[in-house]
């Protein structure tokens, strides 16, 4: 945990006017926010997503590979693009990054390699560079996905600040939670509003279990 604690306090240093830049253009986006990566960096990419949308920013995920496999058709032109990759180097990312930018979408990297592929074909590039994994090995990714996931936070809430995005706003789109029926439910909502079973004193008793089951209050 320290050693994942201390890849997020690094981020700080890395924020520089790309990040200022980049939360601008979403903020000014006419179009979804596109969420893309492989592996690790897609799971990554597909919390980034539930949190925009859940936050008031439209976004879709997608898979790096499926993309260039009809995918891409969900990519309109006003879209914003951000690509996730620890290395930028992988060969699904150099696959879509060539379409992408054909297709004149805004590209911003989250990388942590700034010297990749990634890196120089992006419009901007988010910093998110580890020393290590914490992994013994080194291999499995976890300070990395995890300065991912914290660069992603980070941009979600600077468009909150500038949404100002209010807790009535976090109800709206969370009508299931707690938060959601503490500010939405009314009264109304819970009055019983079906049809009260109602026989004659003499109806017999089959009668009396038929109109109880249909009115839905018991048998």
């Amino acid at each position: 945990m320290l050693s994942e604690s201390e890849s997020i306090a690094k981020l700080i240093d890395y924020i520089d006017f790309n990040f200022a830049e980049t939360t601008e253009i979403l903020f000014n986006s006419n179009g979804r926010i596109i969420v893309t990566g492989i592996g690790k960096s897609a799971i990554i990419a597909q919390k980034m997503v539930a949190t925009f949308n859940s936050t008031g920013t439209p976004s879709l995920f997608l898979h790096a590979s499926e993309a260039i496999h009809g995918d891409l058709g969900m990519v309109q032109p006003d879209d914003v693009v951000i690509c996730i990759s620890k290395s930028g180097n992988s060969p699904e990312i150099k696959n879509l990054v060539p379409i992408v930018k054909r297709f004149g979408n805004t590209l911003i990297a989250i990388t942590g390699n700034m010297n990749s592929f990634l890196a120089k074909e992006s419009n901007y590039v988010l910093n998110t560079t580890v020393n290590a994994e914490s992994c013994p090995l080194n291999l499995a990714p976890t300070n990395s996905t995890t300065a991912q996931l914290v660069m992603g936070d980070a941009l979600a809430v600077c468009l909150m600040n500038l949404r100002h995005f209010s807790s009535e706003d976090f109800a709206k789109y969370h009508p299931g939670g707690a938060l959601g029926k503490k500010l939405l439910l009314q009264v109304k909502d819970l009055i019983e509003n079906s049809l009260k079973p109602v026989v004659s004193p003499d109806a017999p008793i089959k009668k009396v279990i038929f109109e109880i089951s249909e009115k839905r209050l018991g048998a």
